[in-house]
């Protein structure tokens, strides 16, 4: 699955294996190595709780412990758990250590595959059962002092269906729990230590926005009283703090901006349950245009989804949203927006490559709710657990983007640009084909996670389409996709180990990208 046009696997009428290079070097963002140390300093007045956790977890007792995290939204679980998993101690105590990300919508089979994933087991995980996923985790874990981090869980309900994977094998294991919900935490930690999170104090806050804002330099004198007020409002939350930074940083030597940020933050009555969401949405007031529908794109995925950037690129360059500058790639373009949005605090860094770029990004749970927020108020996306017409029908704005969990289609959207299923896995169950006269506009199709028996015919009607990410058990390229000259990017995932490309591939002028199993040329 690791074969894209710019690196891939090729084969010719012999299926002998050679590489074909087209890429281009890669344009870094000139913030990405800054944004990247910014992001090991984020760290503010969270020791003393990194040094309890790390103590309770390396304790000498043999039993397996649960420690718990608890606090609400935005107020830096995951940070504290973070540093304590990355500690040089704990890395040292533990055999293994795995980070699993459990969120609101909780899904076994999906915590299941993290595991392995994380402990590198060498399994066809798509491919096996709950059953055997589960016995191979026990296996993996028994016999060795493991950490095992759980990151936001919701429900008692959840932690108890968990708690069975993992061996009790009186060796020092330990797991780390975060939750916003004080029950579920302390239903966790019985035996062990429930850990409340404090509100940042306004010095604690003040200290944040001063090096997130200034980097390290000094801060000038008439920044102090309008800063306090600033912080004051954040309510004591560092992701707040972290994201009115990310303005601030912008014009941070321009008195003026900062009074006005601080007049418009103390409009907010501290303690209203949106004022923290106001205050966030004024990051997005001070987005430039070329940024605002990048960053809304990213709350029509699911909660805690992490994004491969490669991908991202290529789904951002077919909605149109990348603008033209010179002879630069539109990909490193958006490379660029998208650090931008890293720099602004907006997107978390989840993985960085080598050479100093991102490879994986995240946002967090709250400035998710944010762009969701916002899509829904610019009618930018529409967002549904499921795809039916009638809540198409309803909506009084005309849909060009919508985002669904399941694999069923809706029967007309004659305006629709894009449809993305990013939910679960599963069989696609209507026949896609009759849909296709109304999707006439249609620039991007997203189906990776809806498994089709057979190729969707017709889809050559679809004259706009610029990027196709599909999923087929049967055998065959079908030569009809050639006729969609206007692609940009083709994902073809089957269960086939070899794809022969039709003879009229040529015919796809604008192609990017292309991404599958080992293909052989024609």
């Amino acid at each position: 699955m690791s074969m894209i046009m710019d690196n891939m696997k090729v084969g010719s009428s012999r299926r002998r294996e050679r590489t074909l290079n087209q890429s281009t070097p890669v344009s870094i963002s000139r913030n990405s190595l800054g944004s990247k140390k910014l992001l090991d300093e984020i760290f503010v007045g969270i020791d003393r709780d990194a040094e309890l956790i790390r103590d309770k977890l390396v304790e000498d007792q043999k039993k397996l412990n649960v420690v718990s995290i608890v606090g609400m939204g935005g107020i830096g679980k995951t940070t504290l758990a973070t540093k304590v998993f990355n500690d040089g101690y704990v890395k040292h105590h533990f055999h293994v250590r795995v980070w699993v990300t459990v969120s609101q919508t909780y899904d076994k089979r999906a915590v299941l595959i993290q595991i392995l994933e994380s402990i590198c087991a060498p399994l066809d995980l798509e491919k096996t059962s709950d059953s055997r996923l589960r016995e191979v985790v026990h296996k993996h874990l028994f016999g060795k002092r493991y950490l095992m981090v759980m990151d936001d869980v919701w429900q008692i309900e959840t932690w108890d269906n968990l708690k069975s994977f993992f061996p009790h094998d009186n060796n020092g294991s330990r797991i780390l729990l975060t939750s916003r919900l004080t029950e579920v935490a302390k239903h966790a930690s019985l035996d062990g230590l429930t850990h409340h999170l404090r509100y940042l104090n306004n010095e604690r806050s003040w200290e944040l926005l001063c090096q997130k804002v200034f980097q390290g330099n000094e801060c000038p004198e008439w920044s102090i009283k309008r800063g306090m007020q600033i912080v004051e409002h954040c309510q004591g939350l560092p992701l707040v703090v972290v994201v009115i930074a990310g303005v601030l940083a912008r014009e941070s030597w321009s008195e003026k901006f900062w009074e006005e940020i601080a007049d418009r933050t103390g409009s907010y009555i501290v303690g209203d349950q949106n004022g923290c969401m106001e205050t966030l949405g004024l990051s997005y007031n001070h987005l430039p245009l070329h940024l605002r529908e990048c960053f809304l794109y990213l709350g029509g995925f699911p909660e805690d989804f992490k994004f491969e950037v490669k991908r991202l690129m290529w789904l951002w360059v077919a909605e149109g949203f990348i603008q033209k500058d010179g002879n630069r790639r539109l990909e490193d373009i958006g490379e660029g927006y998208l650090m931008d949005l890293v720099d602004r605090n907006l997107v978390i860094v989840d993985r960085w490559k080598s050479i100093g770029s991102v490879k994986t990004c995240k946002v967090h749970d709250l400035v998710r709710e944010l762009c969701l927020k916002k899509a829904k108020e610019e009618q930018f996306i529409l967002k549904t657990k499921t795809s039916q017409l009638d809540q198409v029908k309803k909506r009084p704005y005309k849909v060009e983007r919508m985002f669904t969990n399941n694999g069923i289609m809706v029967s007309s959207a004659e305006n629709c640009r894009s449809v993305l299923i990013v939910g679960k896995k599963g069989f696609l169950v209507e026949d896609i084909t009759k849909q296709f006269r109304s999707f006439v506009l249609l620039r991007v199709l997203k189906l990776h996670k809806c498994r089709l028996n057979d190729f969707p015919k017709g889809i050559e009607l679809l004259v706009h389409l610029r990027y196709l990410e599909i999923w087929k058990e049967s055998e065959g390229f079908p030569s009809s996709i050639c006729n969609l000259w206007g692609l940009q990017t083709l994902i073809y995932i089957t269960e086939e180990y070899s794809v022969d490309l039709p003879s009229n591939i040529s015919n796809l002028v604008n192609l990017r990208h292309l991404r599958g199993e080992v293909i052989s040329l024609p």
